[in-house]
């Protein structure tokens, strides 16, 4: 079955809330949508993911190398995806999440061609799964407000964006904790912080006898040697994120002595190598996150398949759907809690824009 046709489509929706983190902020979805037609009116899906702010790509870019994509697709056969993500490697080495998105379509109408679930492609057990909720930063009672509603909701984990105001992010920490006494708390500082303020804000929450289960990325993405102090010396395991945007950079850190956590996101791995992250890791016994940046629930469905096909994730961080205030898609959605059961979808992702 070949590939008939291949279109590039701007992927914007507004947000409920400004998404802030230590190294930025934006209010609203500004991606792209890749959609794959084959011969027979089977299409798929993939969704690029531009964070300028993180990862310097940019939406022009990013469109440019899409319709490189495209030209290069046109006319192939879909059972050849695996032979075409080597291809697609090299036109799109600088641009990670066009390659993304590119993987995600081909790997969508392919499992749909099959009528099959996308999470087949990478295991044989369906397992439920459920995310965490983010807390962006914002005030203390914004912090506090959302921590009520993420407990009833049936959350189980939080994850606490720090890392801009550490006196401030102490506060919010605080009624966190108080307002959701047993939740599981991941703090994210997006490298926000260097060593010294990393470990004073951990040792700080520990006379208050407040300790998150993980802090990720405490520090610039390259310094690794600060990355491996915070976790040695503060006794909190330690995610590695922007320090770990490719193998190579996992590689480094297991030669340094790293045995945290790696956060696997297709959009700084791409499809293939993140399964390739994912076993790399798996060998070495450093545990995984799965995480998205500010995605649809195109891309966050695609990858709460991996984490169920795959298996061993030990963190889920797919979230972001919930931040979106225009609803851009139909199919599957994620349950109120969190919860990804993907047992009720039949062929590919389950998701296509509304």
């Amino acid at each position: 079955m070949k590939i008939k046709k291949v279109i590039v489509h701007p992927w914007e929706a507004k947000l409920k809330t400004p998404f802030t983190i230590a190294t930025g902020s934006h209010a609203s979805l500004d991606n792209l949508l890749l959609t794959i037609e084959l011969e027979n009116g089977v299409k798929g899906y993939g969704e690029a993911c531009v964070a300028t702010h993180i990862t310097g790509e940019t939406v022009a870019g990013t469109r440019k190398t899409l319709l490189k994509i495209a030209k290069h697709l046109q006319g192939r056969r879909i059972t050849e995806y695996l032979e075409l993500f080597l291809e697609l490697e090299e036109i799109t080495a600088q641009n990670r999440c066009a390659l993304a998105a590119a993987e995600m379509a081909l790997l969508d109408a392919f499992t749909r061609l099959l009528k099959e679930p996308l999470w087949k492609i990478f295991g044989e057990r369906c397992r439920k799964i459920q995310s965490d909720m983010t807390v962006v930063i914002g005030s203390v009672e914004d912090a506090a407000a959302a921590a009520r509603q993420i407990k009833k909701d049936g959350f189980k984990s939080i994850k606490l964006k720090v890392g801009k105001n550490p006196s401030l992010d102490f506060e919010r920490v605080k009624a966190v904790c108080k307002e959701f006494p047993k939740v599981k708390l991941i703090l994210d500082a997006n490298q926000g912080f260097n060593v010294k303020t990393a470990l004073k804000f951990l040792s700080d929450l520990k006379k208050v006898k407040i300790t998150p289960i993980l802090i990720e990325q405490p520090v610039p993405k390259k310094d690794l040697k600060g990355l491996l102090e915070v976790s040695r010396k503060s006794k909190v395991m330690v995610c590695a994120d922007e320090s770990a945007s490719s193998v190579e950079d996992i590689q480094k850190l297991i030669a340094k002595g790293f045995r945290g956590v790696v956060n696997i996101k297709f959009v700084k791995f791409g499809i293939h190598r993140a399964w390739e992250a994912v076993q790399l890791c798996k060998k070495h016994k450093i545990k995984l996150m799965i995480g998205v940046m500010m995605e649809s629930q195109i891309a966050t469905t695609a990858a709460a398949h991996f984490a169920v096909g795959v298996g061993g994730i030990d963190f889920i961080d797919l979230d972001s759907a919930y931040f979106m205030k225009d609803k851009v898609t139909r199919g599957y959605t994620i349950g109120k809690d969190g919860v990804y059961d993907l047992s009720s979808v039949k062929a590919g992702i389950g998701v296509t824009p509304k």
